[in-house]
């Protein structure tokens, strides 16, 4: 792309607060996207072979929206971290192993996708995010949901496609958690906590595709109680 392609591009983006650039086989983050560092409020450099994202990501402190689906990351930097105002975060179709140490720190954010990388299990920092509405980690390669899982604010978690085979009781605790989906992983029916059903917040458990038939679910303690959330739930939205 030429450099006067990425000028008009600037020049757009500094009168609207939003760059995009999809697409287009960049290698590495525009690093004239400094200059714009106060005014932009969106960034989407998605479908793009980006492998790096530089630590000057940190000096975009009004962003509310990242996206760098479908590049070539294999790591995030600390710097990410600085975001106080990041509320979306589409990291989709990478190739990240783990999340930076000080994850937590994003107090903003609502929205975080990681489907389609190479996460083993689900990162501890998401529990300190206080505002965390919706968390897609499918297609990963989770095997275990740990105790933390406990502190997640999420009110959507989505685990679909992983290899999931245990998941912590403490999931049952999560304050805001509605809606669960397992699909297509591991599980034993032995190994789903039953409290999800008969002890939780959760309205909609998605476990098709696992080691059970669906209608063995049906015999488990707690399971009215499940029906009778998902029940009002459905006559919320109808």
């Amino acid at each position: 792309m030429g450099n006067s392609a990425l000028k008009a591009h600037l020049e757009t983006a500094q009168k609207t607060g939003v760059f995009q650039l999809t697409g287009k086989g960049l290698t590495e983050f525009p690093e004239d996207l400094q200059k714009l560092a106060s005014n932009l409020r969106t960034i989407d450099l998605s479908n793009n072979k980006i492998e790096l994202l530089p630590p000057l990501i940190g000096k975009f402190s009004f962003l509310k929206s990242l996206a760098l689906n479908n590049n070539k990351l294999t790591a995030l930097p600390e710097e990410l971290c600085k975001l106080k105002k990041l509320e979306t975060l589409h990291l989709n179709g990478n190739h990240l192993r783990q999340l930076p140490a000080a994850f937590g720190q994003l107090s903003a954010l609502k929205t975080l996708s990681l489907s389609g990388n190479q996460l083993r299990t689900v990162p501890t920092q998401l529990s300190g995010l206080r505002h965390l509405d919706v968390v897609d980690l499918s297609k990963n390669q989770i095997q275990n949901v740990p105790d933390t899982v406990g502190e997640l604010q999420a009110i959507e978690l989505n685990l679909n496609q992983n290899q999931i085979s245990q998941i912590s009781v403490q999931i049952s605790h999560c304050p805001r958690l509605k809606v669960l989906r397992l699909e297509e992983n591991c599980l034993e029916l032995s190994m789903l906590p039953q409290s999800i059903l008969s002890d939780s917040q959760i309205s909609l458990l998605a476990v098709e595709g696992n080691l059970f038939e669906i209608k063995k679910l049906r015999e488990l303690d707690g399971y009215d109680k499940y029906m009778e959330r998902f029940t009002a739930t459905k006559k919320k939205f109808a």
